[in-house]
């Protein structure tokens, strides 16, 4: 079945997968801890904004934000 819409659900899932996976992330920051930074701080701006973009019920932007984000884990 194909999805045609992004439901506050599944936007409600990725928030709890990606902020899980980021704080994850936060706590094994490596040898290179600078480089480390970067990362993180990227990925909280994309977490900001996708909390942001849900708050205005902009669940479309608030996905790809989201998706952004997890990329950056990734």
């Amino acid at each position: 079945m194909m999805m045609r819409e992004i439901t506050k659900e599944k936007l409600e899932k990725y928030f709890s997968i990606t902020e899980e996976a980021y704080n994850l992330a936060k706590k094994n920051i490596g040898k290179d801890k600078e480089s480390a930074e970067d990362f993180l701080d990227m990925i909280s701006r994309y977490i900001s904004d996708a909390k942001y973009f849900y708050s205005k019920k902009d669940f479309v932007n608030a996905f790809a934000a989201l998706s952004y984000a997890h990329g950056w884990l990734d």
